[in-house]
C-alpha cells in the first residue's frame, strides 16, 4: 500500500515514539515492532517494520506501491 519511502517515514515515527516512551521493558536502541495497516479495500494493506531491520537486507518493493499515488490520481 505504501511506497518504500512512506514506510520508512512511518517506521521512523513509530520508533521515535517507542524510544520517547522509555518503557523499562523496551530496548534503548533499535526497538522491534510490526505495524499492520489496513487499507480501505481487502487487498490494500501494509506491514511496517523498523528501518534498522533492513541494515543487512533490502526491503521488498512493488511497482504498484511505488507508483500507487500516480496510478490512482490518473483514474480520478
Amino acid at each position: 500500500m505504501f511506497s518504500k519511502l512512506e514506510k520508512q517515514k512511518i517506521a521512523d515515527v513509530v520508533e521515535n515514539v517507542l524510544k520517547e516512551i522509555d518503557h523499562p521493558e523496551m530496548p534503548k536502541e533499535k526497538p522491534m515492532f510490526t505495524l499492520h495497516v489496513y487499507g480501505k479495500d481487502v487487498w490494500s494493506w501494509a506491514d511496517i517494520e523498523p528501518n534498522h531491520t533492513y541494515d543487512e537486507k533490502t526491503p521488498k518493493t512493488s511497482d504498484w506501491n511505488e507508483n500507487a499515488r500516480e496510478y490512482m490520481e490518473e483514474e480520478e
